[in-house]
């Protein structure tokens, strides 16, 4: 059987590698890959191919958020976020995930990196990565999920997202190197592909300061060891300063938060570009107040508040000084799961360039995976990853931010968005806020 082709006409096209924007292009895509992309005038479209007039939009990358938690539970259908947590099995919280890929899908999102989630029952790892191979079976529609699993120390940053009398798996907690090496192993066995850890406190819990010391040096080393055994990577959560030195010098592949600067820790990151993720959409008035809304105690919403300034003012320093970016928003409890545009947003109000934010979520994302010789950019011979929006993103990002405004969405070639005028193609067929309230 002859191969299907696609042959997208757009008005304007980005492609990811942060050069200038080609006018009246043209993207053929044969099979799951893109097999020529360029000006319309100098690609031939083959007679059999099927015609997906774009002239009007902007075609780019598929976006990616390198910081995600889909397994937590959407509070906009729980009344409290605290009684959820002792109700909510294991089992609930899966269709959750699969849910919440499907929203990020939905807006635009075709890869997600999801760095895991405990519940009260234990490690969501076997949970996320049956997700994750059931939209790659094809059996559910839903993005790229690049599954991670916590590795955990007794009350921990992690330990701590579900209260401290909450039951536990016995599994799901270690204490001492050991102990991490043998949690590692088990995440590692379940199929995950990165492992995340914490190398300081952090802004959403309880009873905890951002600049305790949640892991050794050695507990974190042995971390990244084994998952580097395995041709796999580690994600480390760190705050501050000496967090971010001691999660280099453990062999972390990618730093998470960066709340805090000092010199030593950013002339490192900016000398071996290794990738960071802001995560700042959780540090805005706008994520405290979802929290308050959910019953979140006042110690967790002052320690939100007072952090807020010094992660504007780090990311500000990180881009000025040349650190490599990558996209991630710490999605998790927000009702508003698929609107993960808006970090890009918050990047441009302090002070990056339009077409450098979406570099932060396509090529510089897909370099933080691993995965740039499959995705992140649309050249030849690469996934057919696109999103197809209203404007131009690279003169006014917040273009990207209306469900609206996002057109087409595929991946790997298959059109699961298609709202031009007279298409309804959606991965889910609902609306925001159409899901009712249940008592936990």
């Amino acid at each position: 059987m002859a191969a299907k082709i696609k042959a997208i006409k757009c008005g304007t096209l980005i492609d990811g590698n942060g050069g200038k924007t080609v006018k009246n292009a043209v993207i053929l895509i044969k099979d799951k890959r893109i097999s020529a992309v360029g000006p319309g005038k100098d690609i031939k479209i083959p007679k059999n191919a099927e015609i997906i007039n774009c002239s009007k939009y902007t075609a780019m990358p598929g976006m990616m958020d390198l910081h995600i938690h889909l397994c937590m539970f959407n509070n906009i259908t729980f009344k409290n976020y605290r009684v959820a947590q002792w109700e909510v099995t294991k089992q609930l919280q899966q269709m959750y995930m699969l849910f919440h890929g499907q929203m990020c899908l939905d807006r635009g999102f075709t890869t997600l990196r999801d760095l895991g989630f405990m519940s009260g029952y234990g490690l969501m790892t076997d949970q996320s990565c049956a997700v994750r191979d059931s939209i790659d079976a094809g059996i559910f529609a839903g993005p790229r999920i690049i599954s991670a699993a916590f590795t955990v120390g007794t009350g921990s940053h992690l330990d701590l997202i579900n209260p401290r009398s909450a039951r536990r798996d016995p599994l799901a907690t270690a204490d001492g190197p050991d102990e991490m090496r043998k949690l590692a192993r088990r995440n590692l066995l379940a199929g995950v592909d990165w492992l995340k850890t914490c190398a300081s406190g952090g802004g959403g819990t309880d009873k905890e300061e951002p600049d305790i010391r949640n892991h050794t040096p050695e507990e974190l080393r042995v971390t990244c060891e084994e998952a580097h055994m395995q041709h796999k990577h580690c994600a480390i959560h760190c705050f501050t300063p000496e967090a971010q030195l001691i999660a280099m010098e453990a062999g972390a592949d990618t730093l998470e938060h960066m709340v805090f600067n000092g010199d030593e820790a950013v002339d490192k990151i900016v000398e071996t570009q290794i990738p960071i993720t802001p995560t700042l959409a959780h540090r805005t008035d706008h994520a405290i107040d979802i929290r308050r809304d959910i019953g979140t105690p006042q110690f967790t919403l002052d320690k939100m508040k007072q952090i807020q300034p010094s992660c504007f003012e780090s990311f500000q320093r990180y881009y000025k000084e040349g650190a490599f970016i990558a996209m991630g928003t710490d999605m998790g409890f927000e009702p508003t799961m698929g609107s993960n545009a808006y970090e890009l947003e918050i990047y441009c109000e302090l002070g990056m360039k339009p077409m450098d934010a979406i570099m932060t979520a396509t090529k510089n994302a897909a370099k933080a995976l691993h995965l740039d010789h499959e995705i992140g950019t649309l050249e030849k011979g690469k996934l057919a990853d696109i999103v197809i929006c209203q404007g131009d993103p690279s003169k006014n990002i917040k273009t990207l931010g209306p469900r609206e405004n996002i057109k087409m969405v595929l991946k790997e070639g298959y059109v699961y968005v298609d709202r031009r005028p007279g298409k309804d193609v959606r991965v889910i067929q609902d609306e925001y806020g159409s899901w009712r309230k249940i008592d936990a």
